[in-house]
Parts: C-alpha cells; sequence; structure tokens
C-alpha cells in the first residue's frame, strides 16, 4: 500500500464524521447527528461528491456517504470538515451489512450513483439494484422511501427497469437522458469524479426513481437470473 494511502487511513480513523464498522448503531443516528432531520444514504458513495452536494442543498437533512474504501471516503470527508458541514457523515462497510447499522424505518431515501454496473451477466447478484439488495433497504427505508440510480451505463439502467418489472415496482421517474429533461431537481445537476470519465461512453446520463412495497419482494431472482442468460445468450455475450 502506497505511503499516500497510509496516511489517509491513519487520518480517517481520527475523523469525527467517519464511522468504521461501528457496532450497536442501529436507531441511534439522531443522536449522533444530534437532531432529528431526516437521513438519506448514498450508497457506494466513493468520494462523496453527491453526499457532499446534497448537504450543501439541504442542510436541514442528514447525509450518510456509505462506501468499502477507506481511502476514497478520506475526500469526502475532509471537504466536509473544511466546509464545516454537520449534516454529512461516512460509513466505512460492505453495503451487503447495511442492515446491522440501520433501523426499520430510518432512511428517508437512498441514492445510488454511478456504482460499478458489474456487466458480467455471472456477476448481476452485486448489482445494488438487484432485488438481493432491494430487500436489504426495505428493512432499513421508512414506508414510501425512494430510491434514486444515477448511472451512465444503459446495462444497468434496463437491468433496473427489468426488475421494476418483475416485482411490480412503483417507478416514479424512468429517464434515459436526464439532462435532456428541462424540468429536473436541482440535485441531480450534481456531477461526481465517475460521472465526468463517462467509462460507458454512452455520452448520457440515466436516471431511475422508485420505491418499493412494504412486504417483502417475491423470489423471483430464479427467473431474474435464466432472463438474464437468456439475453446474454442471444447476444453471443457469455
Amino acid at each position: 500500500m502506497g505511503q499516500k494511502k497510509l496516511i489517509r487511513f491513519a487520518e480517517v480513523a481520527q475523523f469525527p464524521n467517519v464511522l468504521q464498522y461501528p457496532k450497536d448503531m442501529q436507531g441511534k443516528w439522531k443522536d449522533h447527528f444530534k437532531n432529528d432531520n431526516p437521513l438519506t444514504l448514498e450508497l457506494a458513495c466513493g468520494k462523496g461528491e453527491y453526499t457532499i452536494g446534497m448537504a450543501t442543498l439541504y442542510p436541514h437533512r442528514n447525509f450518510m456517504g456509505v462506501d468499502l474504501k477507506g481511502n476514497r471516503i478520506w475526500v469526502g470527508a475532509k471537504k466536509a470538515l473544511q466546509d464545516q458541514l454537520n449534516n454529512v457523515g461516512f460509513l466505512r462497510t460492505h453495503i451487503d451489512k447495511i442492515t446491522d447499522y440501520f433501523a426499520k424505518g430510518e432512511v428517508e431515501e437512498i441514492w445510488i450513483t454511478f456504482p460499478d454496473p458489474q456487466l458480467r451477466t455471472a456477476h448481476a447478484k452485486k448489482r445494488l439494484t438487484h432485488p438481493k439488495y432491494l430487500r436489504h433497504y426495505q428493512k432499513i427505508l421508512k414506508p414510501g422511501g425512494k430510491i434514486h440510480l444515477k448511472t451512465d451505463s444503459p446495462d444497468l439502467y434496463e437491468f433496473t427497469k427489468l426488475v421494476i418489472k418483475m416485482f411490480n415496482l412503483n417507478c416514479i421517474i424512468s429517464w434515459d437522458n436526464l439532462y435532456n429533461q428541462a424540468e429536473r431537481a436541482e440535485e441531480l445537476n450534481i456531477k461526481t469524479h465517475y460521472e465526468g470519465l463517462d467509462i460507458a461512453n454512452s455520452q448520457r446520463i440515466h436516471y431511475i426513481c422508485f420505491t418499493l412495497p412494504e412486504e417483502e419482494l417475491p423470489n423471483k431472482d430464479k427467473e431474474l437470473k435464466e432472463i438474464l442468460f437468456q439475453k446474454a445468450t442471444d447476444n453471443n455475450e457469455l
């Protein structure tokens, strides 16, 4: 590990706005932020640009960036401290362990901004809008809490649309070209480092907003897997 990363890991361990694998935090985030404001999560937050951007736009809401990479979290956490953003926090952990840290209904909204699209069909269960993850989100979101996906990957966008259709989820917005929409919320203009890279080379940004039912999603995961493999076979992508 490089010297720069070692320094950042040491600093992150001392940052008051970063928690690394904390214990017994379920239901206690109001104590952490010292207020009763609604809490929004940014999953796979990377350097935390969206967390910082939304916290700046909405000072009366709390925002928590979640990621495993301490080196990346350092960037956002450092900026939040410099800008004195007291409504920002960062949680270092695995996203599939998210229910260990938040109680039922404790989270107002979830943002997933430019995650790894996990393009290989065999890795579909690692996609953050796979029903495997949606079941985790159900356990922490308040009823009617929104999930936002912003991505440059047409594959992840279409996959998410398929999941929404298969599981009969409530889709609020589905835009395949976000910046062509004149009437869009201010937070949708926030741009991350990864958005600027345009890794998918799609030259457009996709956005979906949807909600989950209170009852657990039905077990259609095997059917979803079969559909994905059939599509991959038809397109010679296996």
